[in-house]
């Protein structure tokens, strides 16, 4: 499952590029969790931006599916194309505001 999990990553961060919605700003896919049957995939993006941008970003890949979808489709070939579901992942964020906390605390190294 994990070969499959990171084959589905590497298609869908190419396919991510020629994705012409105005909705999707800057995502980086972190992880995908496929069921064992491959009827489902729960991708997990980090968005840079503030929460509208991260909400219209997740409302953009959603309405992308199909076309992500048949792409994997095209290029896996896989018994079956799981049904894409995107999640966030705050997991970029809490790192960056962690390395901030620990900058603040920290005395300067001068």
């Amino acid at each position: 499952m994990r070969r499959v999990n990171e084959s589905l990553r590497e298609v869908l961060s190419d396919a991510l590029g020629e994705l012409m919605d105005p909705r999707i700003g800057f995502v980086t896919i972190t992880g995908v969790e496929t069921s064992p049957d491959l009827r489902h995939a729960r991708v997990f993006v980090s968005v840079l931006g503030s929460a509208r941008k991260r909400d219209a970003s997740l409302a953009g890949l959603q309405a992308a599916h199909g076309v992500l979808q048949a792409r994997l489709a095209r290029e896996l070939k896989l018994k079956r194309t799981p049904q894409l579901t995107f999640e966030y992942d705050p997991t970029v964020e809490r790192a960056a505001r962690m390395t901030q906390l620990i900058d603040e605390l920290a005395p300067d190294a001068d």
